[in-house]
């Protein structure tokens, strides 16, 4: 290969090489700005295909979605000065890729420490302006959607950052006061427990007495109606025993005076003194009952 040819293919080369450092991609879900000598000289560029000055301008690139910042457990005070070990997490974005890059330097650790500091400033002060129950249930969603502004107001400006949440993951107590406080929350169960065994012994004791009334009203009503049916069946008996009498008296003196014989005379140990000339012996001594 002449030299000629070979300046062609290294001319070649070198254009190529210049081309392709030349042009630069970003991505839809990327952030970009372009430096020159370490100077900022174009921000948050389109995602795209751009072009830059070679070996002179250099890329810089961001992650442009939802971050997440993981914070480290905290203690903050309540307004009873109990102190709580909160562990919470943000989640964030870039807003402003010039503010941002201007004091991060587009390093995400140091926005995510920067931020961090701020959202624990922000959760101590909330949570020294609010009570225990607060915190932990009653109002807890009032209180970061308050921080959430308040932070927007400052990291917006300051560090180029938009926060999209605040969340807070587990609050614990202490690991020296967790004992006392499970011990008065025991406590406290075994009280309303107590309470409630006396309510129900209470109800117990209501129904109780209203079921043996009850029982006792129903017995008297039983007795009262069983008397009642004994009382109409002695009456219709007596009637029916009247009635057959004057139908045939002599005949049901006959029939009264067998009974009394077979119920007499029914055992062999039985033993009478009567005079024999007594109206029992009345069928015995004349078959046809006359005295």
């Amino acid at each position: 290969m002449s030299t000629k040819s070979l300046l062609s293919v290294i001319g070649l080369l070198v254009l190529l090489a210049l081309v392709s450092s030349s042009v630069y991609i970003v991505n839809q879900y990327e952030r970009a700005v372009v430096l020159r000598f370490g100077a900022l000289v174009k921000s948050d560029v389109k995602p795209g295909i751009h072009f830059k000055v070679p070996l002179t301008d250099k890329v810089r690139r961001f992650d442009g979605r939802l971050l997440t910042a993981d914070m480290s457990p905290e203690s903050f005070y309540t307004v009873e000065n109990k102190r709580l070990v909160v562990d919470s997490y943000i989640k964030w974005r870039i807003k402003d890729v010039d503010t941002y890059y201007r004091t991060t330097s587009g390093d995400e650790r140091l926005a995510a420490d920067r931020l961090s500091q701020r959202v624990a400033d922000g959760l101590r002060n909330q949570f020294g302006r609010r009570t225990l129950h607060d915190v932990v249930s009653g109002k807890r969603d009032e209180l970061m959607a308050e921080l959430k502004t308040t932070i927007n107001e400052s990291a917006n400006t300051l560090l180029g950052i938009e926060v999209v949440d605040i969340r807070v993951k587990r609050i614990d107590f202490p690991p020296e006061v967790s004992q006392s406080v499970f011990a008065r929350m025991a406590a406290d169960r075994e009280k309303e427990a107590r309470e409630y065994r006396a309510q129900g012994k209470e109800q117990s004791e209501v129904i109780k007495a209203d079921a043996d009334r009850q029982r006792v009203v129903l017995e008297a009503n039983a007795f009262r109606d069983a008397e009642r049916l004994r009382g109409e069946g002695d009456a219709k008996a007596a009637a029916i025993y009247a009635s057959a009498y004057n139908k045939d008296p002599e005949f049901y003196a006959f029939t009264r005076s067998l009974n009394a014989y077979k119920k007499s005379f029914s055992g062999k140990d039985d033993l009478m003194v009567l005079d024999p000339k007594s109206d029992f012996f009345r069928y015995l001594n004349d078959p046809q009952g006359k005295k």
